[in-house]
């Protein structure tokens, strides 16, 4: 290496700490990338993904000549971190809606006990089967090809080293949470019709027959429709669900949908 030339060093030089910087933006949205930046995944196999996807990004990337020296170096770090953050957390939030879908639906239909421990987050059973669900049908759908998109895309809407504007990231992050949580409460939506449905049956024969333990006998049917419900709606949650990720990875600067 020191019978180098000095251009060969000075490129090798700048060539290591772009892809550092690419490193830090691409390791901070796979710690919470689903399926590849889940709790059960090893951290050395994250590790070996950061790096995996910084070589697929790096050379798609802006290369950075940095001339200020070690302080201008260390001042891209933090703005490459909290850009990864951001993207990670904006996918992450579609998880989180699946979730937030699992549990209202686990909640009106009585369902929110069944093997509530599986899971290593104290969710409910439905929603750790939609999330399974949704994360085996992410990887069939392309997530680490979408993510490898989205991070080139990435330096187009937040320039390397460079925070991204506060007010237009608190208004976009809004629009993501509520985006997200919306699409939960649809999700749900026919759990929560039936327990209405259910709910204002059992007032009605209750009203007629004051005498009969409505609750005894409608407790099974909530439970047989609640999981008849969930083997019926599922694909067609999952495909909603999906749809909405893709417009996410089409257009992740747009307005929620």
């Amino acid at each position: 290496m020191i019978g180098l030339p000095p251009e060969i060093l000075d490129w090798l030089s700048d060539a290591f700490r772009h892809g550092f910087l690419v490193f830090l933006r691409v390791s901070a949205l796979v710690s919470l990338l689903p399926a590849f930046g889940e709790r059960s995944v090893p951290v050395r196999v994250k590790l070996i993904l950061a790096i995996a996807f910084s070589a697929i990004v790096a050379p798609a990337a802006p290369f950075l000549t940095l001339t200020g020296g070690p302080l201008e170096f260390v001042g891209f770090v933090l703005p490459e971190i909290t850009i990864g953050l951001v993207l990670g957390i904006a996918i992450r939030l579609f998880i989180l809606a699946l979730q937030t879908a699992g549990s209202i639906a686990a909640q009106a239909t009585s369902l929110s006990q069944l093997l509530g421990g599986a899971a290593a987050e104290p969710v409910p059973a439905m929603g750790y089967v939609l999330v399974v669900a949704a994360l085996a049908l992410a990887v069939m759908f392309g997530l680490h090809i979408r993510a490898a998109e989205l991070l080139i895309l990435s330096y187009e809407l937040f320039p390397a080293g460079v925070f991204p504007d506060g007010r237009l990231l608190s208004s976009w992050g809004l629009s993501r949470i509520s985006h997200a949580f919306s699409l939960a409460f649809m999700l749900a939506a026919p759990f929560v019709i039936a327990s209405l449905v259910y709910n204002l049956t059992l007032g009605v024969i209750n009203r007629a027959m004051p005498q009969l333990m409505v609750a005894f006998v409608g407790a099974p049917l909530i439970t047989f429709g609640g999981l008849f419900l969930l083997f019926v709606s599922t694909p067609f949650m999952l495909t909603v669900w999906i749809e909405a990720l893709s417009v996410f990875f089409q257009n992740p600067a747009g307005a929620s949908r």
